[in-house]
């Protein structure tokens, strides 16, 4: 497996980021390991909060938060997902697989031994993280998924789809490769076919302008500083490390014939078993995963009786345009859940 990992200089001096790096080895999946970074905050004999991050972003994008829980007492481990921030890169699009995915942040957690872990996780952070929750439950004692979700084509089979997987292919090969963030995001929202989000699979896929500090900051209604801006671009020196943020969006499993679909239909299994605490932390303005808060609520036990939270004002990174309220409500879930 060709590795790229990014220069330490990279990250010298990032703004708002006074944190220093951990390194962990996990198996590449070919017969090699990678290197694994990840941020270790607080006191080692508090309770353990986990965060993950999402596609575009790093662990940076917790660096509001981590100091609220760590003056609260609690150790917090904030991991880069391989192809992210300060963890190497696998130069290929091919070496990206949501089993993979899956696989390194099983790693992490078995090398490191994290136990009794309070799992905070947002976009593919929940999809990398909610399934290693139900595949190593024993490690995972609360749940906290804000703005994300566990798809796997809830409902269709056979001949559905079949015709859904056409569709959904047809819709792709017809979308233009918008040159912009911009553009792209408002094709996808302008998009009433109920595909809008394959402009976005196609953006990152195929388009020249596709800048990870541009797509946080326009969900982020351009309120990131420059220094802000350079530190979600500091992982990337340029395009070839961008495999693993280019490919995300190609994994999600909505299209029924996506490989992830049996393992992710396991997991709701085993989620509609949970009787651990589990919290949905929502923002209420995020295009993105409005509305998937609802199965967490409605199909997961330990989701039944919690006091749920709707966060006001905040888009899809509500870590950056909300990290107080969104902090504030794990603190919360955890004081009113004792271990």
């Amino acid at each position: 497996m060709q590795t790229l990992r990014t220069p330490d200089d990279r990250f010298a001096q990032l703004e708002g980021h006074p944190f220093a790096p951990h390194y962990v080895a996990v198996p590449a999946g070919d017969g090699d390991v990678l290197r694994m970074h990840y941020l270790d905050e607080g006191p080692h004999n508090g309770e353990l909060i986990l965060c993950l991050h999402g596609q575009p972003t790093w662990s940076y994008l917790y660096r509001k938060m981590i100091p609220l829980f760590t003056a609260a007492g609690h150790r917090v481990v904030a991991p880069d997902f391989i192809g992210f921030g300060r963890s190497d890169k696998p130069a290929e699009r091919s070496s990206y697989t949501y089993a993979n995915h899956v696989g390194w942040l099983k790693a992490l957690l078995e090398k490191l031994d994290l136990k009794d872990i309070t799992l905070v996780c947002q976009d593919w952070g929940g999809l990398i993280g909610l399934r290693a929750a139900a595949e190593l439950p024993q490690r995972f004692a609360r749940i906290v998924a804000a703005n994300t979700g566990l798809p796997d084509a809830q409902g269709l089979e056979g001949d559905a789809a079949q015709a859904v997987n056409d569709a959904m292919t047809a819709h792709y090969e017809s979308l233009p490769v918008h040159g912009g963030v911009p553009e792209m995001g408002m094709a996808m929202v302008g998009d009433r076919s109920g595909m809008g989000f394959l402009h976005w699979v196609k953006f990152c896929a195929e388009s020249p302008g596709f800048s990870v500090s541009g797509v946080v900051n326009f969900s982020c209604n351009g309120m990131l500083s420059e220094g802000e801006v350079a530190a979600y671009d500091a992982p990337f020196p340029d395009e070839s490390y961008k495999a693993g943020a280019r490919q995300f969006p190609s994994l999600v499993p909505i299209r029924p014939d996506n490989p992830a679909i049996p393992a992710n239909r396991a997991a709701w299994k085993r989620f509609e078993a949970w009787e651990k605490p589990f919290l949905t932390a929502f923002s209420d303005s995020d295009p993105v995963t409005a509305g998937a808060h609802k199965r967490f609520q409605q199909r997961v036990p330990g989701a039944q009786g919690q006091q749920h939270v709707t966060i006001k004002g905040a888009g899809h990174f509500l870590q950056e345009q909300a990290p107080g309220p969104l902090a504030e409500a794990v603190l919360k879930f955890m004081a009113d859940n004792p271990r």
